[in-house]
């Protein structure tokens, strides 16, 4: 049974024995590369971003539920608690009935987009077992673990017998018929974050834990299960980043696939095959390399990626290296944010900060957990035994998909 002391235990500034933050905290510092300040300027940014509800939104104004979250966790480490909880409470008021939130809503809570996507609906937990560890207050935990429990549950009823989940519930209610690598990963991730939140607030979920395992082995070693978007460079590193490969596989998938999407001194290609680096997929691979223990490549990433910052802290989602301009033209508020939570997890400045390491650190996704429903022989397990690197061949692209907003 994953306990939630086994997520976090660093020791930080201002932090109790588990290295939960009790008291405002200073942000986090990369020495030598961003001082707090500046880490503090991006989180400011950030939130001259949060609109009048409390949400978060892209730099057109539209809002999910995604990335609103990993604003939300942005804003925390930096200490913009206010602003952090107005977030959180947007996520409370904004959730349907059915536990999920709608794919986008404009400005004002319209919801423009119906569809419900199964990692939106899920990521709450991670962000509410975040903020419990970055500030210890449980009386928080309690107010938002009914929208936590209802969105994994909405999540959960879009998995399949062998574990994948489908990437949403349509507009109509019926679901889609394939799931996507990275979301599942995502998931994969925010079933244990869930987990060990249940298990805190006294309410164990061992329904979610077999999930967990399921899912986590179907990403692991079912390509086959998961529709081929290997162009993008989400679905080479998301197994890693959400916990479903450590050890020898999660190292020989990344090395795999370094040459295809590592632009050398400029950051990760969003896709294989554009000549653009983005801010945020760098700092997702930092974010996995560090939960594998490859500090030093972490923090090389962290330094190249700094072309991407504006004077006041704000960064450009990416930079076209071809035409040598910033592309898209805009500067959002996920790419910012993911650059504070990388900062954070290579300075430990908050009790949050091995949040990604940590979530899935004593789970094993290589032994299959119902062999008959994935269709997987007996194994014997083994947390190193390594089921990968994931190889998916490459096909031609069906048009231009969005990189945030479905795989």
């Amino acid at each position: 049974m994953l306990r939630p002391e086994d997520l976090d235990t660093a020791t930080t500034n201002g932090g109790d024995v588990h290295g939960r933050t009790t008291a405002r905290h200073r942000p986090p510092a990369v020495p030598g590369i961003l001082t707090a300040d500046e880490i503090l300027a991006t989180g400011r940014s950030i939130a001259s971003q949060q609109q009048r509800d409390g949400a978060v939104g892209w730099p057109d104004g539209h809002v999910d539920a995604w990335n609103h979250v990993e604003c939300a966790m942005a804003l925390s480490a930096c200490g913009l608690r206010d602003a952090a909880r107005r977030a959180y409470e947007w996520l409370r008021t904004a959730q349907c009935a059915d536990g999920s939130w709608p794919r986008q809503t404009a400005r004002g809570g319209v919801v423009t987009d119906h569809a419900a996507e199964s990692n939106h609906a899920a990521y709450p937990a991670v962000g509410v077992w975040h903020e419990f560890l970055v500030t210890g207050d449980s009386g928080f935990t309690e107010r938002m673990w009914p929208v936590v429990r209802a969105g994994i549950e909405f999540t959960l009823g879009l998995q399949l017998p062998r574990g994948e989940v489908s990437w949403q519930r349509k507009a109509d209610g019926t679901a889609a018929d394939y799931a996507l690598l990275t979301g599942c990963s995502s998931i994969h991730h925010s079933l244990r974050c869930a987990v060990a939140l249940a298990e805190h607030i006294g309410e164990p979920q061992p329904d979610w834990e077999l999930a967990a395992d399921l899912l986590g082995h179907a990403v692991a070693c079912h390509p086959e299960a998961f529709a081929d978007k290997s162009w993008f460079s989400m679905d080479w590193y998301y197994p890693v980043l959400g916990g479903a490969l450590r050890g020898s596989a999660a190292l020989r998938r990344l090395a795999a696939g370094r040459e295809r999407f590592v632009v050398p001194g400029l950051g990760v290609r969003c896709v294989s095959d554009e000549p653009w680096v983005t801010g945020a997929e760098t700092c997702e691979l930092l974010l996995a390399l560090e939960a594998i223990g490859d500090r030093q490549g972490a923090a090389q990433l962290f330094g190249q990626i700094q072309h991407l910052r504006d004077a006041d802290g704000a960064y450009w989602t990416g930079w076209q290296f071809a035409n040598r301009a910033h592309f898209p033209d805009e500067r959002s508020s996920w790419t910012s944010a993911a650059v504070v939570l990388a900062a954070d997890a290579l300075c430990a400045a908050t009790g949050g900060s091995g949040i990604f390491r940590k979530a899935a650190a004593r789970c094993d996704s290589s032994a299959p957990v119902d062999p008959a429903a994935c269709g997987c022989g007996p194994a014997e397990s083994s947390a190193d035994s390594g089921a990968g690197p994931l190889q998916h061949p490459e096909r031609s692209r069906d048009g231009h998909l969005d990189k945030r907003a479905g795989l």
